[in-house]
């Protein structure tokens, strides 16, 4: 919920925007290549930005206020984390890796590669990155 309205990420490929006093649709928006599910984690907001990401491995950025694509970036693998985001820089993971991107451009600022797969939402406190990964190794990077 930011500024009155509730962001939800759903099954069917769409990003919705509800207001929160009265539930009525703000926007919706299909971002998925299909309806049959590519949408595979909950919307993150900031600074006016939503972040998703999809079964197939994209992910996108959203204007909060209209729900217009305004970048895409794709990754190796699909993406089943939520993103963090922090200091203008966004992270997710997508499989056996960890990604950065540029919030505002979407272009890949770095990348790790990780001992197995990654499900786990990376956090991001106090200027360090965390996130776990399958093989039971838990990372932290100071940022």
């Amino acid at each position: 919920v930011t500024n009155g309205i509730v962001y939800a990420s759903s099954k069917n490929g769409r990003v919705y925007a509800l207001h929160e006093d009265t539930g009525t649709l703000a926007w919706s928006t299909p971002i998925g290549q299909d309806s049959n599910g590519d949408i595979s984690t909950q919307a993150v907001s900031d600074n006016g930005t939503l972040y998703v990401g999809t079964i197939s491995g994209n992910l996108y950025a959203l204007n909060a206020l209209t729900g217009a694509k305004l970048w895409k970036t794709h990754a190796a693998s699909s993406i089943f984390s939520s993103p963090a985001v922090a200091n203008g820089v966004v992270y997710f993971s997508s499989f056996n890796k960890i990604y950065a991107l540029n919030a505002s451009t979407g272009a890949i600022l770095w990348n790790y590669l990780t001992g197995a797969n990654s499900y786990s939402s990376p956090i991001v406190v106090n200027g360090w990155l965390y996130w776990g990964s399958g093989d039971g190794t838990f990372y932290g990077f100071s940022l």
